[in-house]
């Protein structure tokens, strides 16, 4: 698949690769003087700290660009009042890299509340207000300002979720692509290293940036369209357009793959048969950014077209009109080979932060110093999730070989190793080199998700070669003990059940956190999530090895409220299944709409779009948008906290539900007047809070008459950009 391609690691390098490594890429004039440089080609400005680590975006840029022959420079976390910290540097000889961060500034400055958020787990001892709001229009302002006519070129994940007109949870509006907020050159999005490289070198060539219109990966902004496309316009909601490829409807997938068993199809090499919606000259024409301003309807349809053309193989170039200019979205990247993964995290990284941090603690780093990253990107879908959005459904995955070096690496390199691996996974841990078994398929394929409904039969679920490797990372030298800390699609590790043994036995700290995200069919249905039939089956299969182990081993389930297609009632059933299971939530959080998820498209416009948009029959979605019941599916998730009893009481009463108010094993929550008591006399107990008066009714249940069972509580920490509740068992 990669023919046509030229690998990243086998460019011509650019002359300046005589300046050689440098040991941190400079952050200062003093630091260029010492390796001898007058300028830099490239300089990056980003919203994180500078650690020199492949977990973090600016790193593995910087390090890539560097490999290239670029002189490379880096102004992480500017001053942003005014121009002259972005100055420091000088002028890039080449372009102004812009990135937010590791994450999106919105999302990492506020809670789903919309509460401005204290600390900031990528700045120096956890400081917040480090960034401003909207980073990436911010930082490209003040360069536009320091030098007029510096290339700016847009990334990181800020950018690449907001690559065409998008709802902005923030502001409550459709906003336009963050290219024309910017007023940048052009936009990389997903994992850009490959139309990175390209534009550095083109542009070293002596090439105008405003002539780079086809570099993959990339959004541009232009006058007019490109000559030779036959362009489709998406906006006929009732007939979006006729045949293409393999589909009667180049927009229906709900029943292109059968999710049967059936005999396995000899591959054979990728055809497409030439047709005016070839992807090669073919581009769709989603809706105007002023029209989808002011129909929801509309809107989901365009979110849903863009989903459906992010195949790299066979998805189609985007044109989006935006006042009098053209938005033109290139195709998706083609993902990296093994071997071009292995030339990336095989950079020269220094693996700790840039020493002018001094001993100040960097949370993000602490938390992945130890990690590995064995693989990228994600075919699960869920649609709460952005992952899939930006590193695309294909998985890039790095060779053995490659990740028991990074072992050692740590091992010899990060100050203060004790000989624990903290992590070996990515965006899932148990998706390493799993994915279609049939190319031709894997190249025509438009489903959002090949884990759901069910697992697609063209997918390789066979996780040997994630087993091998864990037993591989064991024997590293100097490597005492490797944990699984990304999140297990479960899903797929109950169609192994050697994974799921080798995983309990030897990779699992007394707890394992897991994501069923929810109990009820509506809500998990929109998510694209199993049900829970699934969870119990890898429960079960949990337990009995962790058994056959001789350890004492807990799931961890997390949940997530408030998620639209979310009731009041799913999220009732929700806080009973988890009062019946001894489960208490010690941390919540609600729904978080962030940019181009499916979720959000649902959040703003009440409409389904994961099948077909109507304006007349159209599936609404039902969505908590309003504080008050926000409030309460948090609650519900939280029924055990008193500070949530009133609000919960007066939802049961409406809802009709008094019944479970009370002191009653089967209750949720206590008489309004038990809020008085303290919490001796709730539990019926003496002065030194023994449960003596427990009756025979009460004794051993878990309601709030009577003493819990048990006593052990562990809660998890969030990790990445996707949300975790943290659970606890009682």
């Amino acid at each position: 698949m990669y023919s046509n391609t030229t690998p990243i690691h086998e460019r011509k390098k650019y002359w300046a690769e005589c300046f050689g490594t440098a040991k941190f890429l400079p952050t200062s004039r003093k630091e260029m003087d010492a390796l001898g440089w007058d300028s830099c080609d490239i300089i990056i400005v980003t919203g994180d700290a500078y650690v020199d680590h492949p977990s973090f975006g600016m790193a593995i840029i910087g390090r890539l660009l560097e490999a290239q022959g670029f002189r490379v420079g880096i102004i992480a976390q500017p001053d942003w009042s005014n121009k002259n910290a972005f100055m420091k540097l000088g002028k890039p000889n080449l372009f102004f890299g812009i990135t937010a961060g590791n994450m999106d500034s919105m999302i990492n400055r506020y809670t789903a509340d919309k509460k401005l958020r204290h600390d900031d787990a990528y700045t120096p001892n956890n400081e917040g207000g480090k960034r401003p709001d909207r980073a990436t229009l911010v930082y490209s302002q003040r360069c536009r300002e320091a030098y007029k006519d510096a290339p700016i070129v847009l990334g990181g994940i800020e950018a690449s979720l907001r690559r065409v007109a998008h709802y902005d949870y923030w502001s409550d509006k459709v906003r336009r692509s963050v290219l024309f907020d910017a007023k940048a050159d052009i936009l990389l999005f997903g994992n850009a290293e490959r139309a990175l490289v390209e534009v550095a070198h083109r542009l070293a060539d002596g090439e105008n940036i405003a002539d780079l219109t086809n570099v993959r990966g990339t959004a541009v902004n232009l006058a007019e369209l490109p000559e030779g496309y036959t362009v489709i316009d998406s906006s006929r909601i009732e007939k979006p357009s006729k045949a293409s490829f393999v589909v009667q409807n180049p927009y229906q997938v709900e029943e292109q793959c059968d999710t049967k068993k059936t005999e396995e199809p000899e591959a054979k090499p990728i055809t497409i048969r030439p047709s005016r919606h070839d992807a090669k000259t073919t581009a769709v024409r989603l809706p105007p950014f002023e029209k989808l301003n002011n129909d929801r309807v509309l809107y989901a349809h365009s979110s849903r077209i863009l989903h459906l053309e992010t195949n790299p193989y066979s998805g189609r170039a985007l044109i989006q009109r935006h006042g009098n200019r053209e938005l033109w979205v290139n195709q998706a990247p083609i993902p990296l080979s093994t071997e071009e993964m292995d030339y990336v995290f095989g950079l020269p990284y220094a693996r700790v932060p840039h020493p002018m941090y001094g001993k100040a603690k960097i949370p993000a780093y602490d938390m992945i110093k130890t990690s590995v990253n064995i693989m990228r990107g994600c075919f699960g879908g869920c649609s709460f999730c952005s992952i899939t959005e930006h590193e695309g459904r294909i998985i890039q995955n790095r060779s053995k070989e490659s990740i028991l070096n990074e072992l050692e690496e740590i091992r010899d390199k990060v100050p203060g190793f004790t000989g624990t691996i903290s992590d070996l996974g990515g965006p899932t841990a148990n998706m390493y080199r799993l994915g279609c078994n049939d190319p031709k398929a894997e190249a025509n394929c438009r489903r959002p998700s090949c884990v759901f409904p069910g697992i697609c039969n063209k997918l390789n679920t066979d996780h040997k070669h994630t087993i091998d490797l864990y037993r591989e990372a064991r024997k590293v030298k100097g490597i005492k003990k490797v944990m699984i800390a990304s999140g297990v699609r479960y899903d797929l590790a109950i169609e192994s059940p050697e994974y799921v043994r080798e995983l309990v036995t030897h990779h699992v700290g007394g707890y394992l956190k897991i994501a069923p995200e929810h109990t009820e069919k509506g809500p998990l249905d929109l998510m694209m999530k199993p049900g829970m039939g699934t969870y119990d089956r890898f429960k079960e299969m949990f337990e009995k090895y962790s058994e056959e182990a001789g350890k004492k081993q807990y799931l961890i389930p997390y949940f997530i409220s408030a998620h639209p297609g979310t009731e009041d009632e799913d999220m009732l059933n929700l806080a009973l299944w988890l009062k019946k299971n001894n489960f208490e939530c010690d941390q919540v959080q609600n729904f978080y709409p962030s940019p181009m998820c499916n979720a959000t498209s649902m959040y703003y416009s009440e409409t389904n779009p994961l099948k077909r948009v109507k304006y007349k029959r159209r599936e609404e979605v039902p969505v908590a948008k309003g504080e008050r019941q926000r409030r309460l599916h948090k609650a519900l998730l939280r029924y055990h906290d008193p500070d949530n009893w009133k609000i919960i009481r007066e939802a049961l009463t409406d809802m009709g539900k008094k019944h479970l108010i009370g002191d009653k094993p089967h209750c949720l929550v206590p008489e309004e007047d038990i809020d008085s008591k303290t919490p001796a006399q709730r539990r019926k107990s003496g002065r030194h809070g023994a449960n003596r008066f427990a009756t025979k009714h009460t004794k051993g249940q878990p309601g709030f008459g009577a003493l819990r069972q048990g006593g052990n509580k562990q809660s998890g920490n969030k990790q990445g950009s996707k949300h975790q509740a943290m659970v606890s068992q009682a």
